[in-house]
């Protein structure tokens, strides 16, 4: 996106105006960052803009109008032109027709898009329209909703975008003369925001003026409040019982590089606090963004000044998976100092104050581990993924989650450094072996407490469980054994909020804050003054309406003035319904008739909270002055608010409407002056709200730890020995100093000790080990086992094996299977190799690395010894760790690693059949056990006869020459020979190539007959027969080369294919096969054979890597590059 501004002429046009365009940033200029410790200086309080006096608006009378600035409609500045821009941009990917229809009636003269000449579409100074155009520039870049009665209404840009996300209609239709109009009611404002937010869009909500309206003006208005992605809209929440659902915060999100490598901030503007984390790798950088979500993302400039010197980001080299990450993002590009323009940035977002300052909660230190890797967070289950074991699941019991186990999963991904890894530890430790009971550990959102309190808007509900927070942590400090565990918990709780905080300045902080609540907050059942009211002769739901809302929230002491008003008014109402009501009702008892005689009976109308008389056929025929008769000629017919009869059947009386009267104001100045209390009492927290904030992030710590101990000790995990890594080459770890890692006993973690089905193995690593193994014998396992305790070791957390010594590993990186990426046209060895190329640069002696099944997506002489020069790299840089593989050739080539150790996993011959054992044992095993395991899969008997007839033909003979047979299809290696076949037209490549796809297909297949190859052009998608078939495909690439693929979801496959640059023009040939079975082994033979025959492919191998090579070796000039 660019940022675009006009110069001073500008020539107006009906819809959109004609800019003289030049291309700069207009960045306003702001003062510096200003630091500040503590979270309550950084508190800003919202500017609340009125606009119902014009007087006041104009600045004429009234002090608010300093505040605000009023807009003429037909004046655009150059920040409002980029406003527009980004609102068109966000329009153009509405889809339904209704809002496409609204879309056309926008003229872009104003920020809200709103046309002057159309009907209702008036911005004449004063009226609605004109308001919301003031409060819309407050805040361009949110949806306005404007209270008008009892609906919210939004116009122009701002109604089509309710529309399209809200599921709203809009306001008169879709008459084309009228300006677009939509809204929610009232009942509905809640779920209206949720699918805002939820749809990336930040609200601002205007509110009207409650109470009686001066003759002759206008409703006054005010911005009540915002409603942002993870931030929701609190405004009344102060006066319900309602626990509002706090999400977890989105923060605006900035991203650049330097020399150090990539930086990510992470603003937020609720806790008015941002992290920073530099050096970090490309593939960490993008683990946090799918782990993070953020409400903006800004990309610095620098990122497109990549290191092949190109200014085209994300197209050559390192940067395509950030840039493959952050293409299905809205982002904006920035310049400049990165911190200091995203800050000012996030203050145009939200529309805060220049005084606004944000607090650095970053802890340094030396000696933390690096985060882990995308790859290795997926492959252990740190990132939920399909087929994958979820470690989250076994570290905690099932009844945990929520803020702990995002707790957890955040030290996973960025594992604590090793003085904060012994606290969590011994912290574990106290947990599992203490006697006494212990708190509930009642868990707070840290930003639900700096919101609720700062908009003072914190509950009766609220105070209680910030109270159980506080008395929890009082609790831990008086009670000994837990009074340790409660000290330990300060160094992880000051690394998770920034804050640090003295121990005994905490306590004493904390009583002073509990103390404050418990003097308010009513909290004792005793309290029977503060009762609902009754009287024998009004329905006891109408004082519980009426009452409910304000009793009990405050303690009586600080009320007994308005609930003494309450109960004389209570006693008037009573008195009065007594007398003017009751004589009715005797009398029509006394004269109780058969069916149709007279009827009444005293009425809470709850829609009206009034206490009214209703009846039919009282009134007597004859006036004789028997009782009851005078109280008939005083009622009078029941009107609502608004001045409208109620009904036939509804009567009242002077006196008892003027003792409701007395009632109403009774119970609306107590429940007034319990609001009042609430918030003051948030204003008098605010100033403590450092000590919350940590009080709430230690219980959540606290929680998260002793659900881990509890699971752990119900597995029979142990906590390891974690030691730090030694300079000292000759270090005995008995010293102290960590040469190796040892587990002994280890189980796969997704394994239930304690059931007793998990295989243990011994890992005793001092160096680089190189395993071999038989398919299915348990080496992928293996790998993720040690990784997983390794991580976990380093964490402080449990680990599944029976005794551990781990040390603090600098960096732990778990490279499994690979897949392809046609969007980015990467075949699954390109994005292998890029994945290889990241572990080997930041290998060190500290590090652990495991490789699985290495070099598997390539032809096997090249990838052997692609495997053996990785190998000799990581036993360069002394780094501890595993590489598996199936390439045999790497024990023949003449390596200088010095200390890499050879491993197997075992088999044993059961029965005269090779089975494996999964255990880990020293040497090599050479035998892969395929065609074994092929049977056990099921693959017919006559195909593994036939494989074993061809494996002995070929493989049986001596081979250690190194002449490998060559096909007599085989492309000569003369340089005047093209890979490329050449072709006399498209037509005639494209029959030539469906002859050759036919004829390998054909062979395969048990029944060729009706095998049919199909084409699909440049602007064509797939028939609707192809849904859910399994088919093979070849596409053919603009460039002449072909890629080849198997895929159940064609037309979806096609898109992402075309989707990438360059590819749109793209055309395919497809053969609808029988199952994904024979789908993958066409499109291995359709690799390996194309090829053989000449023809260019862009990819090598498939995406699962059940292509290991072809049975014959390349020669030079037939080697295909790769893109």
């Amino acid at each position: 996106m660019h940022w675009i501004a006009t110069r001073n002429a500008v020539v107006s046009l009906p819809r959109w105006r004609s800019f003289a365009f030049l291309f700069r940033s207009p960045f306003r200029t702001h003062s510096s960052l200003k630091p500040s410790s503590l979270l309550l200086n950084t508190r800003y309080s919202e500017r609340t803009y009125c606009l119902g006096d014009r007087k006041a608006v104009k600045g004429i009378s009234t002090a608010s109008s300093k505040k605000v600035k009023t807009k003429s409609p037909d004046v655009l500045t150059d920040k409002d032109l980029s406003h527009l821009l980004w609102w068109k941009e966000r329009l153009q990917t509405c889809k339904k027709p209704s809002t496409l229809q609204l879309i056309e009636r926008l003229m872009y003269t104003n920020i809200l898009g709103l046309d002057p000449s159309l009907r209702n579409g008036s911005l004449k100074d004063g009226n609605l329209n004109w308001e919301m155009l003031q409060f819309k520039s407050r805040f361009p870049r949110e949806v306005l909703l404007c209270r008008v009665g009892d609906f919210y209404e939004a116009i122009g840009i701002d109604a089509c975008i309710l529309v399209e996300y809200a599921g709203l209609n809009p306001f008169g239709g879709l008459r084309s003369d009228s300006a677009p109009k939509a809204g929610c009611p009232v009942v509905n404002l809640r779920q209206t925001l949720d699918d805002l937010t939820r749809n990336g869009y930040s609200v601002c909500i205007v509110e009207e003026v409650q109470g009686p309206t001066p003759a002759r003006s206008r409703k006054g208005r005010f911005i009540s409040g915002h409603a942002h992605p993870g931030s929701p809209y609190v405004y009344g929440l102060v006066g319900v019982d309602h626990d509002l659902e706090f999400p977890e915060p989105m923060p605006v999100v900035g991203i650049s590089r330097s020399a150090r490598g990539y930086c990510m901030i992470s603003i937020f503007e609720t806790m008015k606090a941002y992290s920073l984390d530099d050096g970090l790798t490309e593939e960490a950088l993008v683990t946090k963004l799918r782990t993070r979500r953020c409400h903006h993302l800004f990309l610095h400039a620098s990122l497109r000044h990549n290191a092949s010197g190109t200014c085209r980001w994300g197209e050559f080299g390192e940067g395509g998976l950030l840039w493959g990450e952050c293409s299905g993002r809205n982002f904006e590009w920035f310049e400049g100092d990165t911190l200091s323009e995203l800050v000012t940035k996030v203050k145009d977002v939200y529309g805060l104050d220049d005084e606004v300052s944000f607090r650095n909660v970053n802890v340094p230190s030396e000696n933390r581990p690096r985060p882990l890797h995308l790859g290795t967070a997926t492959q252990i289950g740190a990132l939920p993924t399909e087929g994958i074991p979820c470690l989250l699941k076994v570290l905690l019991p099932s009844t945990c989650s929520g803020l702990p186990s995002l707790y957890v999963r955040d030290l996973l991904l960025n594992p604590p450094a090793y003085d904060i890894a012994l606290k969590i530890q011994e912290t574990c430790k106290l947990m599992s072996t203490i006697t006494c009971s212990v708190p509930e550990f009642t868990c707070v959102s840290s930003a639900k407490l700096v919101k609720l309190l700062e908009q003072r808007e914190a509950n009766y509900i609220e105070f209680c469980r910030i109270k159980n927070v506080l008395d929890e942590v009082l609790h831990m400090h008086k009670h000994p054994e837990l009074v340790e565990i409660l000290k330990l918990l300060m160094e992880p709780t000051w690394v998770a909020t920034g804050l640090k905080i003295d121990f005994e300045t905490f306590v004493n902080e904390c009583h002073w804050a509990s103390d404050s609540i418990g003097e308010m907050i009513s909290l004792d059942d005793d309290e029977s003054h503060q009762n609902v009211s009754k009287c024998a002769n009004i329905p006891n739901e109408f004082f519980y309406d009426m009452e409910s809302s304000w009793r009990g929230r405050v303690k009586g002491i600080h009320i007994e003035e308005e609930i003494t008003q309450v109960a004389k008014s209570a006693e008037a109402l009573s008195l009065a319904v007594t007398e003017d009501f009751h004589p009715i009702i005797s009398r029509i008892k006394a004269m109780a008739a058969s069916l149709g005689g007279s009827k009444g009976e005293i009425v809470y109308a709850k829609e009206h909270e009034s206490v009214w008389f209703k009846g039919k056929r009282f009134t007597p025929s004859v006036w004789g002055g028997t009782a009851g008769e005078e109280q008939i000629k005083q009622l009078k017919p029941a009107f609502d608010s608004k001045g409208k009869k109620v009904g036939e059947e509804w009567f009242t009386t002077q006196k008892v409407e003027a003792a409701l009267v007395r009632y109403h104001e009774a119970t609306e100045n107590a429940n007034a002056r319990v609001l009042e209390l609430l918030r003051e009492l948030s204003a008098k927290l605010q100033t403590k709200i450092n000590v919350l904030v940590f009080a709430s992030m230690l219980l959540v710590i606290a929680k998260a730890l002793f659900s881990h101990a509890c699971e752990g000790r119900r597995r029979k995990w142990v906590f390891p020995t974690l030691v730090g890594f030694s300079t000292d080459e000759a270090a005995n770890p008995l010293d102290g100093g960590a040469t190796g890692m040892k587990l002994t006993g280890l189980s796969p973690y997704w394994f239930d000790v304690a059931s007793g089905t998990a295989v243990h193995n011994t890992v005793d690593m001092q160096s680089l080990f190189l395993l071999t193994g038989p398919n299915g014998g348990g080496k992928s396992s293996l790998l993720r086992s040690i990784c997983a305790a390794a991580l976990l070791g380093i964490c402080g957390f449990m680990v599944p094996a029976e005794s551990a010594y781990i040390p603090h590993f600098d960096s732990i990186m778990l490279h499994m299977k690979s897949y392809d990426s046609p969007v980015d046209g990467k075949s699954s060895f390109q994005v292998e190799m890029s994945e290889i190329r990241s572990i080997v640069s930041q290998a060190t002696s500290r590090s652990l690395v495991l490789i699985d099944e290495i070099c598997r997506g390539t032809e096997t002489a090249k990838g052997t010894c692609i495997a053996g020069s990785v190998i000799e790299s990581l036993d360069a840089s002394g780094c501890l760790g595993i590489v598996s593989t199936h390439l045999h050739g790497i024990f023949d080539l003449p390596l200088t690693a010095k200390n890499v150790t050879y491993k197997a996993m075992g088999a044993q011959n059961v029965e005269g059949q090779t089975k494996p054992t999964w255990k880990l044992t020293d040497g090599v095993c050479r035998e892969s056990l395929a065609f074994e395991t092929a049977k056990r899969e099921g693959v017919p008997e006559t195909i593994i006869q036939r494989a074993e007839a061809l494996y002995l033909s070929v493989y049986a003979k001596d081979t250690s020459s190194g002449a490998v047979r060559r096909n007599k299809t085989e492309t000569s290696s003369d340089n005047s020979h093209e890979i490329s076949k050449p072709v006399s037209s498209e037509r005639r490549l494209e029959k030539d190539l469906t002859k050759a796809i036919l004829k390998i297909c054909g062979k395969k297949m048990v029944e060729p007959v009706g095998l049919e190859c199909l084409s699909i052009g440049a602007r064509e998608l797939p028939p609707p027969s192809t849904v859910g078939s399994s088919c093979v495909y070849v596409m053919k690439r603009p460039d002449k080369r072909l890629y080849i693929g198997q895929t159940d979801d064609l037309e979806g496959r096609i898109r992402a294919h075309r989707a990438k640059e360059g590819l749109q023009g793209s055309s395919f040939l497809y053969l609808v096969v029988q199952g994904k079975s024979m789908a993958c082994q066409l499109e291995t033979l359709l690799i390996n054979q194309l090829h053989e025959q000449g023809y260019s492919l862009a990819n090598l191998a498939d995406g699962k890597h059940r292509n290991f090579g072809t049975t014959s070796s390349l020669p030079t000039s037939d080697v295909v590059s790769i893109s």
